[in-house]
């Protein structure tokens, strides 16, 4: 894990390691971790495309507070998916338009649970 706070500019963390706010942004750390560590992209690959995000979200007025920083690691996550063709822009757009679906339905509190209807 050293690799990777090394070579992720801006990771949130303390003494122990990342620090997450939502589960969302833990859930997007560990898949990035898993995808790595199945050699979808090493690295440098990962910092690249982590620094790509950061920086065209800065030149678009991102002003940097820290609390945008997981939403540049799941833009450079799926870009680096679609990229690798482990999966398409188009796929990854469906997935999260569900999802977003999902959550609009589901009651605060409870747990979002992706259904058939969602991709509809």
């Amino acid at each position: 894990m050293n690799d990777l706070f090394a070579s992720s500019p801006g990771l949130p963390s303390d003494d122990e390691g990342p620090v997450f706010r939502e589960p969302w942004e833990a859930q997007a750390f560990a898949m990035a971790l898993a995808l790595h560590e199945r050699g979808l992209f090493t690295w440098v690959e990962w910092a690249d495309a982590l620094s790509r995000h950061i920086a065209a979200a800065h030149a678009a007025g991102d002003p940097d507070t820290g609390d945008t920083y997981y939403r540049h690691w799941l833009t450079a996550l799926e870009s680096l998916v679609a990229a690798k063709g482990a999966s398409s822009s188009e796929e990854l757009a469906t997935y999260r338009d569900a999802w977003d679906h999902a959550a609009d339905r589901t009651p605060h509190g409870q747990s979002i649970e992706l259904l058939a209807t969602d991709f509809g």
